[in-house]
């Protein structure tokens, strides 16, 4: 075993297309302050995990920061999940959903502050088709929208906005969707089905108010129209949406299919076409170093 404190920060050095250099840099000069060693690794597509897992065999580090964008939060994780090292954000990318759903800091001093420190929070993951989902996951516009984006040359909010027009005039919605839980099957026709394990799109959208990320259960939510005064109502983090407008289940379990073909996304990511999908939870087995505000709002005496 080392003997050496480590913080090992993994950077995404081509996403959000940012320059990485102020973030590597800061965080190594704060990691001298408090007397760690510092090791830095750049993710570069190939065998990505199988090196972040040797590093961290080799040095055992404190805690892993992180700074990319959700593609890259969700690969570190996969290195440190159910383990007792502490992942620390820093976000890097072009929407950043992970980010916004614990309000982290805006500025780089602030994020990295709260990267390393003691407000640490257990979170649950879920798992889709026994791929890994940390925040929201979609079948419907919303996924479609993301493979356009993906396709386009513009990144950032504008690239998602300059998208939305064409997606929602070439959709093929609405889907026909049979939900089938420990509590109930039912079939509901929807643009848009959000499976989520926390509150807001990267965008800032909150679909999911009541959700939380360490309750041992996860939200089905399907937006039944394109509803813009409905829509228009998610800019706030507490949003009173109506019930003819979108339908909520939550559960622990669920299985989920359409009678064709729906866009799928997890965390950001575009994933194809599915018309099955499997989800499950996997309770608290992810550490992660959160404001203090998050930690609080998710108390288990609340």
């Amino acid at each position: 075993m080392n003997s050496e404190n480590y913080i090992l920060l993994v950077v995404n050095p081509i996403s959000g297309n940012c320059e990485k250099s102020p973030i590597i840099n800061a965080v190594k000069n704060e990691a001298a302050k408090r007397n760690y060693s510092f090791k830095l690794y750049e993710t570069t597509g190939k065998k990505d995990i199988e090196t972040i897992n040797s590093i961290i065999e080799e040095i055992n580090p404190l805690r892993v920061l992180v700074a990319g964008g959700d593609g890259t939060i969700s690969l570190v994780t996969q290195c440190v999940l159910g383990t007792n090292i502490c992942l620390g954000i820093i976000p890097a990318g072009s929407a950043n959903g992970m980010a916004a759903n614990f309000n982290l800091p805006q500025t780089l001093p602030e994020q990295i502050k709260v990267a390393l420190s003691e407000y640490t929070m257990k979170l649950d993951v879920l798992y889709i088709n026994k791929k890994l989902c940390l925040h929201l996951a979609d079948m419907g516009i919303n996924a479609e929208l993301i493979k356009n984006y993906e396709n386009s040359g513009i990144r950032g909010k504008l690239g998602y906005f300059l998208q939305s027009f064409p997606t929602i005039f070439h959709s093929e919605s609405p889907f026909q969707f049979r939900v089938e839980t420990e509590e109930e099957t039912f079939e509901e026709t929807g643009i848009l089905l959000v499976i989520a394990n926390a509150n807001k799109f990267g965008t800032g959208a909150t679909v999911n108010p009541n959700g939380k990320m360490n309750d041992g259960k996860f939200e089905i939510l399907i937006f039944k129209s394109l509803d813009f005064i409905e829509i228009f109502k998610t800019i706030n983090d507490q949003p009173d949406m109506s019930p003819d407008f979108v339908r909520v289940i939550s559960t622990n379990r669920a299985k989920i299919s359409s009678k064709k073909t729906v866009p799928f996304q997890i965390d950001g990511e575009f994933l194809g076409e599915i018309d099955k999908a499997k989800v499950t939870i996997e309770k608290e087995k992810l550490l992660v170093a959160l404001p203090i505000a998050f930690c609080k709002s998710h108390a288990k005496n609340q």
